[in-house]
């Protein structure tokens, strides 16, 4: 069963903070009639210099990119949003949260958008390890799912839409309702594609390879964290085309995303993947990448946006 979701105090929407019982959007807004919205995850962690969002910018970046796809006119520029996912992270208290921003369609009707209003809203709350207790250190259980990703140039992938999310919640709910903590996904092709929220890698002899990006996956900003690490480890990276049954025979086998962060993956359709745990390489990334947006090694890349406590100022 879904946790209850824990919440804030506030919520930043359209330049004012409100109450979080007080967010309500109308049922008959595009939003809630046809999925007509897009949205980021983002997380801030606890550094040794108080909270820090690991790679805002490219988060923002992406909700933008999301907005130009979908033809959603954002009023508010990367340093208003930037500003105001910092405000809402001091305004709630939290050393460490989730930031969910949120571009939605208004009260209308019928298949054109153009012209609807557009309501942005910035959340933040409290959310631990995603995929359960334990499931960084042990890994977890995986399954490919009956459910396949899109056809390219059906559904725009680079975009984080909502509405694309359907497609993901019955590959997430395929996995939970045989026993699974989660589902990896195939394309049309019978290629590999991506977890229900994350990107996927494999490891086969001291090789890192993760699947292109080919119309039926996110750009994931974690996905794209991992291999700019393992490049500096000097862990040889492959991106290709990656067959089913390559899953089953690889040495090591993990998760990416910002809720997942670097998730062990230690069987696939209860066939044991290596030694059954997080592998050596696996370990090394997922300590790497921990230690990075904790900001316990020297920020080389800008990644982390500090979150000053004068912020307070900007609401």
């Amino acid at each position: 069963m879904a946790k209850p979701l824990a919440k804030a105090d506030w919520i930043w929407k359209d330049g004012e903070f409100i109450p979080w019982d007080e967010a309500k959007v109308h049922i008959m807004s595009l939003a809630v009639q046809f999925g007509s919205s897009v949205f980021e995850g983002i997380r801030c962690y606890t550094t040794s210099q108080g909270p820090a969002i690991f790679r805002l910018r490219d988060h923002l970046r992406r909700l933008r990119d999301s907005c130009r796809i979908y033809r959603m006119d954002l009023d508010y520029s990367p340093d208003q949003l930037a500003d105001a996912c910092m405000a809402t992270v001091e305004r709630n208290g939290f050393d460490a949260c989730y930031i969910r921003p949120m571009v939605l369609r208004g009260l209308g009707q019928g298949m054109n958008p153009i012209g609807i209003p557009i309501e942005v809203y910035l959340l933040s709350f409290p959310w631990g390890t995603y995929l359960g207790e334990g499931a960084l250190e042990d890994g977890v259980d995986a399954c490919v799912s009956n459910w396949q990703r899109m056809e390219p140039n059906t559904f725009p992938a680079m975009a984080k839409s909502a509405g694309h999310y359907n497609n993901a919640q019955l590959i997430k709910m395929d996995a939970v309702m045989n026993g699974y903590a989660e589902a990896i996904a195939l394309g049309p092709g019978g290629l590999l594609s991506e977890g229900s929220g994350e990107n996927v890698f494999l490891v086969r002899n001291g090789i890192l390879f993760t699947p292109t990006l080919d119309g039926t996956s996110l750009w994931g900003i974690t996905r794209d964290t991992i291999i700019t690490l393992a490049r500096e480890m000097e862990i040889p990276v492959r991106e290709q085309p990656i067959p089913r049954e390559m899953l089953y025979t690889a040495d090591e086998v993990f998760l990416t995303g910002t809720a997942a962060e670097v998730t062990p993956i230690r069987s696939v359709d209860q066939v044991k993947i290596g030694e059954g745990g997080r592998g050596p390489i696996t370990r090394k990334l997922q300590e790497r990448y921990l230690a990075t947006v904790r900001g316990e090694v020297p920020d080389r890349h800008g990644w982390l946006t500090r979150v000053p406590r004068a912020v307070a100022a900007a609401r």
